[in-house]
């Protein structure tokens, strides 16, 4: 919501759901040639609202001898610098997507570097300009770690399609972390998305006009956290996410931003109990403004 408009009815709401619940497993078969590595992983959060409770994948691939094939998050993805959150899908402002691939990884473990290259299935989650694509997403990344520190470069390159058009859009990330103490990290990572919805949460992507011209938005995004260890059972996280449009689409967020806070008490093994503050703020190309307060509690038991 973007004003105190009466139409909008009653602030406030109240949710209590098991939906991200999830389950899968993993195998790992030594070779002659190395190790074979399959995982299978789904829960129940599928997007939209005559969809919740159904099963969905969320991951499905093997990897062998350096080369990934299946389904797993992007390979623009920057998991290691994602700030932990209650909140289940994290901070706005950070490239969040899965995505079926063909991966390849080189690196080298004491020299501390990797680089990878992907082909990946160019369809988001809405689908529209990027169901009918000829070309596949085509990612490039490298990442090299160094004592206390790690940092990360990404490059994206797509293309969306319309009955009478073809427009290629690209995306740019740098993401890292640098550890303070052994309980005080700091992370951070900036991106820069054109005409993607799914490589940079919260962005608003393309549009397709009544004559089939294509207009990408160039969305940046930026998260930056810090997490603290307070002890063997209690950790928090203080966290800033942030999205920027630039060209006004019919979802016409021009900025959102949030803030997070939270505590996670780890009471016994395998059991976690979180809660968190979130404040967000909505601002639209029409100049429109909106706030949001929310608190979110976790109870997660892994077995």
């Amino acid at each position: 919501e973007v004003a105190n408009n009466a139409a909008l009815g009653l602030k406030g709401k109240t949710k209590l759901t098991a939906q991200t619940s999830r389950f899968g497993f993993e195998t790992s078969t030594p070779t002659g040639a190395g190790t074979l590595s399959t995982k299978v992983e789904a829960d129940f959060y599928s997007y939209g609202s005559g969809n919740r409770n159904r099963l969905r994948l969320r991951h499905a691939y093997g990897e062998y001898a350096g080369f990934l094939v299946g389904q797993t998050w992007s390979t623009f993805m920057d998991l290691d610098n994602l700030p932990e959150t209650v909140d289940f899908n994290g901070p706005i402002g950070a490239p969040f997507s899965r995505r079926t691939m063909v991966r390849y990884t080189y690196g080298d473990a004491r020299a501390g570097y990797k680089l990878t290259a992907a082909i990946e299935d160019p369809e988001d989650q809405f689908g529209g300009g990027s169901a009918n694509e000829r070309l596949p997403q085509i990612v490039l990344r490298a990442d090299k770690s160094f004592d206390g520190a790690a940092v990360n470069v990404r490059l994206l390159a797509h293309e969306k399609r319309s009955l009478t058009a073809t427009k290629r859009g690209y995306g740019f990330g740098i993401g890292g972390n640098f550890k303070i103490t052994d309980k005080d990290l700091l992370m951070g990572q900036y991106t820069v998305v054109e005409g993607d919805v799914d490589q940079l949460y919260g962005s608003n992507g393309y549009a397709i006009d009544g004559n089939g011209a294509i207009t990408f938005d160039k969305n940046q995004g930026l998260v930056v956290g810090y997490a603290k260890t307070l002890n063997d059972q209690l950790r928090g996280t203080v966290a800033f996410g942030m999205n920027q449009g630039k060209t006004a689409q019919a979802v016409d967020n021009k900025r959102l931003q949030q803030w997070f806070f939270n505590l996670i008490y780890s009471p016994i093994k395998n059991v976690e109990l979180g809660g968190e503050l979130i404040l967000g703020e909505r601002q639209t190309f029409s100049g429109e403004k909106g706030v949001m307060q929310r608190v979110d509690l976790m109870g997660r038991y892994s077995f």
